[in-house]
């Protein structure tokens, strides 16, 4: 069952009967059972001690469980411990705690895995055997003990369900109900966790002809006690003979095994993988065996090697593979002291130090571990996709049909590419890239046969220097890419099959590399493909309604193919130390001149993997209001071309990175940002907007927009007159007309004024702004951001403004917590209004710093903040960039030290990576001059460390330049 244990109770496979099953055990709910206390009989001295069962041929994969291990469990003192206690169940309980202590020792001092928990399940055998001993049962009663499911194969890790079935010859279980009910509660009360089953042989037959979970645990199945006949009989009945033919069974096991990838977004690389139920975790090798025993009656890898359907060194891998996971699933179970199959980042730290991990120059402990563990459940998800394959060819096929030629070194069968014969890829080398060219070109191919699979691991090898400058090998791999479908399938093969790893070794260095952070939760391979799987659905219509502008700009890229090599190298150099982007630049350098790509395409090339992380930087940091920024940006790109490349990297790689990165926000910013550049690019570099001339176009445009809807000029002028230029730079026309309008009609003693709306009518981008004007005070930042933080309203944007008559006009971009606006949602509206209008209207009690709890992942991540304060070259503000770990009513505490300081905040970028905060802040002192004194800088930057460290003793890094 490996579920939840819930109680002592007689249960079915999958959990307790319900209510009204009279062939059931029912009633044994903990406040209902009665406790344990032996008398009568069962004070006697116990029957001679019975033997483990005999092996027979059924059991020969479990005859590694040792006979004698006095360590473990020494039975002649646990026998006269029996012998001089009232009650058997404090014997019990100290084996138990002792077996765990041993076991435990055992694998900390590197203990050969299998052999642990076979020895765990050879302990729990003898303590059942004991525990069944502790009742009166006839010699010839028809009831047996059966270990089932995982225990059944004889495994068993620290907290894994004890798979247990009663099983009964006859289906009247009244006979056995009290010592049934007396032998599960003293396995209760002794601490073990057991999941549990009374089944007549009838019954296992019945409910594993209608559940496929029934008669999956019955196949992994061991007699612990009582005679051996029974469990044969149920064997019989349960056979393909009689149920679940093999065909069927292994369609519905491929569903399930189906149903269960996608639950695990179908990738092997999730931020916290389950050890045993992810893409190439432990389910997929018992799937596997389940398949096997049903079409084969064998239930191990050896076997499964003798029959020929795995080659040795595939079942050498499989083996070790399943071995590191056993390893990894058992320090888990230590670790949490229950079950536990997730390998959630509370744990990863500590089990890379227990399986003998190491920080180097390049990588830490965890990040090695990691990578180690990706590349282990890729192994196995590799070798499962071969041996599902080969099933499905011998199972299903009817091998009818008649293979089609598709070129002398290929055929299509069943729909499956093959090669024509088992020497082409020693013969014809390039063929290993080939195939996977065929496969773009012709979309209808399903995929590729098992032996063929097989061909390829085994000839890979032959990927050496000679190969990869091998001009048909470069040739056909470019090939790949001017493909109109198919480029992000095939790509994805070629890793999963080890090709693309040994084609291009810089590729192979990140398979399987993660980033201990929340930020990318992809390890850099999987995160390289998904990008190139975005920039090939930007072409979808589905896709192209939520990316307009990118997907407008994709369909008319000159050379598509450059976006999709730029993209597969863009992050090719992380995991070795050093700026990945200067690595990556220099490796795409190598590929252009090794494939023979024209000299303009491989700079393009090399240019886009250096500077694939500035449009996102420039358009999350700068002042997009700022012309100066804009020129810079401008020049920075150079040409319509360059700029339209990079927009398009800089999309799918946000969206590749992190879904929940992506917001409307984000994408409206680097919207204006490409707008913006291509208008200045359109204009000429050599003629840069002036500020002067931006602001009285501004005013001229806002001025007329409200003469027409009927307000007094003059009100206007005296209105603006008010107003700094930062004002008018910062704001659209609409947006000046449309806050002039509702200041002017604002009664004077009105308080404060708050206006909500959508930035965009665009789906998909914008957010809502909110505009407060109000008199100044002191405290108005910390106390607006604690209240938007108690609207659950997240801050991605803040414009402050100061009149000469002490008035301060503030602009907020929010979004809420799914990161979309607020919309058309009245009464969502209203509660923010009201919210904010209330908390300035009573600064004094309304609280700055809300406390919450931190999120359990972002508990994991603490690192010291790190603050950059300096001068900026063209506005007389001083910049002060925080980077530091996310924790709620982060800004509101920053709000709160500017007011402790007696700063001026005059505008703000806010961004929220994963688990860490890039926000960027323009300040100033209290008579709106930049800072100046690099002492006052310094305490500026001690109070933010103090503040924002989880342990305040933490070291911090700031770099002042005033």
């Amino acid at each position: 069952m490996d579920g939840d244990y819930q109680g002592p109770q007689a249960l079915g496979a999958m959990g307790a009967h319900i209510a009204g099953d009279r062939r059931r055990l029912r009633n044994l709910h903990p406040a209902q059972r009665r406790h344990y206390c032996p008398k009568g009989s069962l004070t006697r001295d116990c029957p001679a001690e019975r033997p483990l069962v005999t092996c027979t041929a059924r059991h020969e994969e479990y005859c590694s469980m040792p006979q004698v291990d006095p360590d473990l469990f020494d039975r002649g003192q646990f026998q006269a411990e029996l012998a001089l206690k009232a009650s058997p169940i404090a014997a019990f309980k100290k084996a138990i705690r002792r077996a765990r202590d041993v076991l435990d020792e055992r694998f900390r001092s590197g203990r050969d895995i299998r052999r642990l928990i076979e020895d765990r399940a050879w302990f729990v055998d003898n303590i059942l055997q004991k525990a069944w001993d502790q009742f009166e049962w006839s010699e010839d009663a028809d009831i047996a003990l059966l270990a089932v499911g995982g225990y059944g194969r004889g495994e068993l890790h620290p907290y894994s369900d004890i798979d247990l079935l009663i099983l009964l010859d006859s289906d009247d279980h009244e006979v056995f109900r009290e010592p049934i009910e007396r032998f599960l509660t003293l396995l209760w009360d002794i601490g073990l966790e057991v999941g549990q089953s009374v089944r007549s042989v009838n019954e296992c037959a019945e409910e594993g002809r209608a559940d496929l979970t029934v008669i999956t645990n019955l196949m992994e199945s061991r007699t612990i006690a009582g005679p051996e006949h029974l469990r044969q009989r149920m064997l019989e009945v349960t056979s393909t003979e009689h149920m679940w033919p093999s065909k069927e069974f292994f369609l519905a096991k491929h569903a399930e095994q189906k149903k269960r990838h996608h639950k695990y977004n179908d990738t092997e690389y999730n931020l916290e993988p389950n050890v045993k139920g992810s893409p190439g975790g432990l389910r997929d090798i018992q799937t596997i065996l389940w398949v096997a025993r049903r079409q084969y009656g064998t239930l191990n890898l050896h076997a499964l090697a003798g029959e020929g359907f795995l080659l040795g060194s595939e079942n050498a891998l499989l083996a070790s593979s399943q071995e590191f996971l056993w390893k990894v699933r058992y320090a888990l179970h230590m670790l949490a002291g229950r079950s536990e199959d997730r390998l959630l980042f509370d744990y990863q730290v500590r089990i890379a130090g227990l399986l003998g991990y190491e920080d180097n120059d390049a990588k830490l402990a965890i990040e090695r571990f990691m990578q180690k563990y990706y590349r282990v459940v890729m192994s196995i998800a590799e070798l499962s996709d071969l041996i599902i394959q080969h099933f499905e060819e011998v199972i299903l096929s009817d091998d009818s049909g008649t293979a089609q030629p598709i070129n002398s070194r290929f055929q299509l069968h069943d729909g499956y590419i093959e090669a024509t014969h088992p020497h082409v890829f020693k013969r014809t080398p390039f063929a290993m890239i080939e195939i996977f060219v065929l496969m773009a070109q012709h979309p209808e191919i399903k995929g590729v046969r098992a032996d063929t699979i097989r061909l390829l691991r085994e000839h890979r090898h032959l990927i050496n220097d000679e190969f990869r400058n091998d001009i048909r090998n470069t040739s056909l791999f470019i090939e790949l890419f001017k493909c109109e479908i198919g480029i992000h399938r095939n790509l994805r093969r070629m890793n999963r099959y080890g090709i693309l790893g040994l084609y291009l070794p810089e590729f192979g260095h990140i398979v399987g590399q993660m980033q201990h952070d929340l930020f990318h939760i992809y390890t850099v391979d999987a995160h390289t493909l998904n990008l190139i799987k975005h920039l090939r659905k930007l072409q979808y219509t589905e896709v192209s309604e939520k990316f307009p502008l990118a997907s407008k700009i994709m369909g008319r890229l000159p050379k598509p193919e450059l976006i999709y090599l730029a993209g597969l190298y863009h992050d090719i150099g992380k995991g070795r130390g050093g700026d990945h982007s200067e690595l990556g630049a220099i490796d795409a350098q190598a590929f252009g001149t090794r494939h023979h790509l024209p000299a303009w395409d491989t700079r393009l090339i090399v240019w886009l993997v250096s500077n694939h992380l500035v449009m996102s930087t420039t358009a999350q940091r700068k002042d997009l209001s700022d012309p100066q920024v804009i020129h810079d940006f401008a020049q920075f790109v150079g040409d319509e071309v360059h700029l339209d490349y990079l927009y398009v990297l800089t999309v799918a790689d946000i969206n590749a990175t992190n879904p929940t990165l992506w917001n409307s926000w984000r994408a409206s910013l680097l919207r204006q940002l490409y707008t913006e550049t291509k208008r200045a690019l359109r204009r000429g570099l050599e003629n840069p907007v002036d500020r002067e001339e931006q602001i009285r176009r501004t005013q001229t445009a806002a001025l007329d927009i409200l003469v027409r809807n009927g307000t007094d000029p003059d009100d206007v002028e005296q209105l603006w007159s008010a107003l700094g230029d930062d004002y008018f730079l910062r704001h659209t026309a609409g947006d000046v007309a449309w806050h002039s309008d509702a200041i002017l009609q604002q009664p004077a003693d009105g308080g404060p004024l708050v206006l909500i709306k959508e930035t965009t009518q665009r789906e998909f981008e914008g957010g809502t702004q909110i505009f407060i004007y109000a008199p100044d005070q002191h405290d108005f930042f910390a106390v607006t951001v604690a209240a938007m933080d108690q609207l659950n309203l997240n801050i991605h944007d803040a414009r402050i403004i100061t009149s000469s008559s002490k008035f301060t006009l503030d602009t907020y971009i929010v979004l809420d917590h799914e990161g979309g606006s607020i919309g058309n949602n009245p009464e969502r509206i209203q509660d923010i209004r009201e919210g904010l209008t209330e908390a300035l209207r009573n600064p004094d009690d309304y609280p700055t710093i809300i406390k919450r709890r931190v999120p359990r992942q972002l508990k994991h991540f603490a690192f010291a903040p790190q603050v950059t304060i300096h001068n900026d070259a063209q506005r007389p503000v001083t910049v002060l960039e925080l980077l530091a770990p996310d924790r709620p009513g982060l800004l509101a505490r920053i709000g709160k030290i500017f007011l402790e300081f007696d700063l001026s905040l005059q505008n703000a970028k806010i961004a929220t990576l994963g688990e860490r905060v890039e926000d960027v802040f323009f300040i100033t002192d209290a008579n709106n001059h930049p800072l100046s004194d690099p002492q006052l800088c310094r305490q500026l930057q001690d109070a933010i460390v103090k503040q924002l460290s989880v342990n305040s003793e933490q070291g911090s890094d700031l770099r002042i330049s005033i």
